[in-house]
């Protein structure tokens, strides 16, 4: 294989490693999938009379809420799946097999992009069996075919964005357990967005941040595409900017911290 094939074949062999990898180890993705899951059957069918009083002035029914709660519950399974990421990094780290990749001829950055890629897939599996929960328990979305399209890329985008966040949690973490803890905030945040209530329920000195933090434009505007509401330019430009941010930022901080030495 010439030189310009090279690094490609690493990062299918690195994709394929971060694969079966959780194919034989599927325990942490099945817990951090069964939390989203939990989450969007306890939401509707116990909390979902309440939390349902902010919406549409208190006359929204569960069909609605259920209608409203599932793009947000999609952006959480997204998060939760980066954790995941986070610890399987720092496992790689604190096991030797990140040093051990240093000293083989490989291309170092295929190291990085098979955790990403990987992460990436199994995200997008997670969504689709979160989604048929939500069409079974009524979510009914109204997108036409090229909103469907959209809506799969900023899903795959924002899962970029927090993969490549997590591999830098992940290498910076000095354990599996600090890297679950360190990556908190990135399952934290959807809780503090639009994703239960709308923003305008909110009290008025935590609007702004619920607004204008990462999730709420990119739920705002999954939600419009899904349920064929209108995504807002102004939801839209943010929730692109957010998510090609957070990815350049994790990408350049998971380089440089992984093209270190050891012990620097």
């Amino acid at each position: 294989m010439s030189a310009a094939g090279q690094p490609f074949r690493d990062n299918l062999t690195m994709l394929r490693r971060n694969l079966l990898h959780a194919r034989r180890y599927p325990s942490l993705t099945l817990n951090l999938l069964l939390t989203p899951v939990i989450l969007l059957l306890l939401f509707v069918y116990v909390f979902g009379d309440v939390m349902s009083a902010g919406i549409n002035g208190g006359h929204a029914d569960r069909a609605e809420y259920v209608a409203y709660l599932v793009p947000g519950i999609l952006l959480l399974t997204v998060s939760m799946t980066s954790l995941g990421t986070a610890v399987s990094v720092a496992t790689d780290m604190t096991e030797g097999i990140m040093a051990r990749f240093r000293t083989m001829a490989i291309s170092r950055a295929s190291v990085l992009i098979g955790h990403v890629l990987g992460s990436v897939i199994q995200t997008l599996m997670a969504l689709v069996l979160v989604l048929g929960l939500g069409l079974a328990i009524g979510f009914r979305p109204d997108a036409t075919p090229l909103e469907w399209l959209a809506a799969a890329g900023l899903m795959t985008l924002v899962s970029l964005a927090l993969t490549w966040l997590a591999v830098g949690i992940g290498l910076v973490s000095p354990n599996p357990e600090g890297a679950s803890n360190t990556g908190t905030p990135l399952v934290m945040l959807p809780f503090l967005s639009s994703a239960f209530v709308p923003v305008d329920a909110m009290p008025g000195w935590f609007r702004w941040f619920a607004e204008y933090q990462p999730f709420s434009p990119v739920i705002e505007t999954l939600r419009g595409l899904l349920l064929g509401s209108g995504i807002g330019t102004r939801n839209a430009v943010l929730a692109v900017a957010w998510c090609v941010g957070l990815t350049v930022l994790g990408y350049l901080w998971s380089k440089a911290r992984f093209n270190r030495e050891p012990g620097r």
